[in-house]
């Protein structure tokens, strides 16, 4: 791996990305936002909010890092931009290094001011530490960062990127357990659910608000962390000399 050419990669992608304000505006604000709400929707059980909001603080960055990544890398895609660099004498991994490197960034950031923002402004509690529910919501930002690398490659305009979101994320939150819990749920959306990486982020992040750092923890961490390898492994297939 080229160090060089992977920072100067992240380094063009961060600066196209602090041109675009309404994706920062996006990232860094619509997460706050929506807690802010819940909290005072719940105003009245207070219980609920501390129930769901550790949570929600790790999988509201996945969502909105999977809608950015997928976005900008399509148009990386289609403008052209990806097709020169790889025609130049660039390795695919030092290429999807920088990318990841750059979206990662991003992620950790807007990880650590949603984070912020639920435990110091709104005062959500949790019965884990808070320094663990923020490592998983910037572990969950990476999981959506490397799956918006990945399905990038099957949609051919922005408005298709954008529509994986409920095509792919949504799903997972409705079986990861948040609305209704696994056990009580049909055996086959039961079975399909243990397959979901979505699943193992709520289930760690549930774990953490519990106070239970068992094995089982772990394990969810271990199986998030394979999830975004394999997302980015299949997402270094998709880089072709050619694209669409």
């Amino acid at each position: 791996m080229n160090r060089r050419i992977v920072l100067a990669t992240s380094s063009r992608i961060l600066r196209q990305l602090r041109r675009d304000r309404r994706s920062l505006a996006l990232v860094l604000l619509v997460p706050p936002v929506l807690l802010t709400l819940m909290k005072y929707a719940f105003e009245g059980q207070p219980q609920a909010f501390d129930r769901i909001g550790p949570p929600l603080v790790g999988l509201f960055p996945l969502t909105l890092m999977f809608v950015i990544t997928s976005i900008a890398m399509l148009r990386e895609r289609t403008s052209g931009t990806l097709e020169r660099l790889m025609s130049m004498p660039l390795a695919k991994v030092d290429l999807l290094a920088g990318y990841g490197l750059a979206f990662a960034v991003v992620g950790t950031v807007q990880a650590t001011v949603t984070s912020a923002v639920a435990f110091g402004l709104l005062g959500l509690e949790t019965e884990g530490a808070v320094w663990l529910v923020v490592l998983l919501a910037i572990g969950n930002a990476l999981l959506g960062m490397a799956l918006g690398l990945f399905v990038s490659a099957f949609a051919t305009s922005e408005f298709q990127a954008v529509q994986f979101m409920p095509a792919a994320i949504l799903p997972q939150f409705l079986l990861a357990g948040l609305v209704v819990p696994r056990e009580q749920m049909a055996r086959p959306l039961e079975w399909l659910s243990a397959l979901l990486p979505l699943t193992y982020a709520y289930d760690a992040l549930a774990l953490v608000a519990a106070g239970d750092l068992s094995g089982r923890l772990w394990l969810d961490v271990g199986v998030v962390a394979g999830c975004i390898v394999l997302a980015l492994v299949l997402g270094a297939a998709t880089l072709r000399r050619r694209t669409a």
